[in-house]
């Protein structure tokens, strides 16, 4: 299992899980309480219930690097272009624009 912490401008927003049965986000109590806490993409508006799907959902895919970059990207850290979470956790700490994927500790299998 590998989970990022998701930053919005200076604050954390939430965290993305991939598992075994595919991705999970989940806003942040904490920043669901802010008064002037905007969802991270329009596509996953603020909730408290967690969001699932089997693939990676297509904003933080978007964020991936494309083409020249992506390769670079694949041949420093010995990457595979299917291995989205891989590369999304290695390329996109300081994306250009409000949205960084932070590395969170490596969690064991429960």
């Amino acid at each position: 299992m590998r989970r990022a912490k998701i930053q919005f401008l200076d604050k954390i927003a939430g965290t993305l899980e991939e598992n075994d049965f595919g991705y999970t986000f989940q806003y942040s109590d904490e920043y669901l309480a802010l008064p002037d806490a905007v969802p991270v993409s329009l596509s996953l508006p603020l909730t408290s219930q967690p969001y699932t799907d089997k693939r990676l959902f297509p904003f933080f895919d978007g964020l991936i690097p494309e083409g020249w970059l992506l390769d670079i990207a694949e041949q420093t850290w010995k990457l595979e272009s299917r291995d989205r979470m891989g590369l999304l956790l290695a390329c996109c700490h300081d994306c250009i624009g409000a949205v960084s994927v932070l590395r969170a500790e490596v969690l064991s299998e429960q």
